[in-house]
C-alpha cells in the first residue's frame, strides 16, 4: 500500500488567523495592526515565516525581501484553503 503525501500544508492557529486577515496585498505593518501584534520578531517567526514556507503567502517583491514597499498576499493554495477569500 502506497502512502501519499498530505496535500494541504499543516497550518498553525497563528497562520490560519493571518490568512483570514489578509485582504488583497498588505504590508507587514498593516498585517501586524490588523492582528493587534506589536513584536516584529514574533510576528515573523510565528506568522509570516511558516505561512511563506508553507506556500500560503507570497511577497509582491520577492527579489527585495527587505524593501519598505514589500507587501504580502495569499497564494492560490491559500485562497483555496480559506474558501476563495483574499
Amino acid at each position: 500500500m502506497k502512502v501519499t503525501p498530505q496535500v494541504t500544508p499543516q497550518v498553525t492557529p497563528q497562520v490560519a488567523r493571518m490568512l483570514a486577515a489578509i485582504k488583497g496585498e498588505m504590508s507587514r505593518d498593516e498585517l501586524q495592526a490588523v492582528l493587534k501584534l506589536k513584536d516584529r520578531k514574533s510576528f515573523s517567526t510565528l506568522y509570516l515565516q511558516p505561512a511563506s514556507k508553507g506556500g500560503m503567502v507570497e511577497m509582491t517583491i520577492p527579489e527585495k525581501p527587505n524593501s519598505r514597499l514589500q507587501r504580502y498576499r495569499l497564494t492560490e493554495l491559500a485562497m483555496r484553503a480559506v474558501g476563495g477569500v483574499g
